[in-house]
């Protein structure tokens, strides 16, 4: 069994996410973004765009400044990566496509999305025609369908039926997915997302499926509870358990204890080593080292909850806060806005954790928002004087 010290555990992750990798010498590529996803095994999803969209921070938190649209391109139309439902909305590459043909079916028989399943089963004829004319004339938006049948009403539950439509097709693999370049969707036959030798590859059975989704996610987070392996891809813990006992009796896994843990811990065979790691990011919301916050807990000692959805007077950090990661620790967060017409990176607030050394911390935040700036392609970055950290990081920033 491999023990490992919380230092040790952190460093592990980290590396496996990619942090220990070396920085592109050159003009970013699509290898440097193939290493990223095989590092992170696909990109949520998010509409919230206070910095930017939600699946560009990740790949720039581990590779630095590159040209968003060649990824959008490289994303949606490259043959090489299809948009699904893993972890929440997610871009994974169409290789794993055969694996995730189990839940599509769970979907179609009302397991999840209830609402959407009791849609499609009482306006079944509807639904059959909305994908007959996405086959016929895609890709096309809801807009653009011959009867789009709009509906009144609040945000989900007043979406029009054809996008309803829409989203049950993209949920049971009937309909895919392109984003233009404003990231609208653009719905096409799912036929023509994904590669012919991929779709016609043999069904695997539903337990070999998740055997080796819980495989990608234990290369992806390096260490990691059943609950964490089994989050990775949204998958039931029931559902998981005994999988991941088969592979830990096939050491296809490995047992590994972590000080401080109360749940036993996993690892792959000839996993990343425990060396330091030298990380300077800002981390996305949805960045996999975070988005399970009981991970992000266990791992960092660092309590995270999102608040946009908390009225503002509730809010104790900020509405769209990004966790700051120096070295294997997280040290900070900030709250951030890209205030694109006048070309500004508002630092709205910014909190140090108890115990780290604020000059360091406010210093190398500093250097790490002139690139994020860059990045952005804004003018300037401002720090207002919300938070314990604001008034050593408005000394590096003048």
């Amino acid at each position: 069994m491999r023990s490992l010290s919380g230092t040790e555990a952190r460093r592990v992750a980290l590396r496996a996410q990619g942090f220990a990798d070396p920085a592109p010498k050159g003009p970013v590529t699509a290898q440097h973004f193939k290493r990223v996803i095989k590092r992170l095994g696909l990109l949520q999803l998010d509409s919230v765009q206070a910095v930017c969209r939600s699946h560009y921070l990740p790949v720039y938190s581990r590779l630095g400044v590159y040209d968003q649209t060649t990824l959008d391109k490289w994303l949606w139309h490259s043959g090489k990566m299809f948009e699904t439902w893993s972890h929440e909305a997610s871009v994974v590459p169409v290789e794993i496509e055969p694996l995730l043909r189990w839940t599509k079916r769970e979907a179609r028989h009302g397991a999840t999305w209830d609402g959407l399943h009791k849609m499609a089963t009482q306006r079944s004829g509807y639904v059959a025609g909305v994908l007959a004319e996405v086959q016929q004339n895609g890709p096309l938006s809801a807009a653009d369908l011959n009867d789009p049948r709009p509906r009144k009403g609040d945000w989900w539950n007043g979406r029009s039926e054809g996008t309803r439509s829409l989203d049950w097709l993209y949920r049971v693999g009937e309909v895919g997915i392109r984003r233009t370049d404003n990231f609208k969707r653009r719905y096409e036959s799912f036929a023509e997302v994904i590669p012919e030798h991929i779709r016609h590859q043999t069904t695997p059975t539903d337990e070999e499926a998740q055997r080796q989704l819980l495989l990608i996610a234990a290369r992806c987070l390096g260490v990691a509870t059943a609950s964490d392996l089994a989050d990775y891809f949204r998958m039931k813990l029931r559902v998981a358990r005994p999988r991941l006992a088969e592979l830990l009796e096939e050491r296809l896994l490995l047992p590994a204890e972590v000080e401080g843990w109360d749940e036993p811990a996993m690892v792959v065979p000839r996993g990343p080593k425990a060396d330091p790691v030298k990380a300077r990011a800002l981390l996305s919301p949805f960045d996999p080292v975070v988005w399970c916050r009981p991970r992000a807990e266990r791992l960092f000692g660092f309590h995270y909850r999102i608040e946009i959805y908390v009225p503002e007077a509730k809010r104790k950090y900020g509405y769209y806060v990004l966790p700051f990661l120096l070295g294997d620790q997280l040290v900070a967060r900030v709250d951030l806005k890209a205030e694109r017409t006048t070309g500004r990176l508002l630092v709205k607030g910014v909190y140090a954790e108890t115990g780290v050394a604020k000059e360091k911390v406010a210093r190398e935040l500093s250097k790490e928002l002139k690139r994020l700036q860059k990045f952005l392609g804004l003018q300037e970055t401002v720090v207002k004087r919300r938070g314990n950290l604001a008034s050593a990081l408005r000394s590096f920033s003048k």
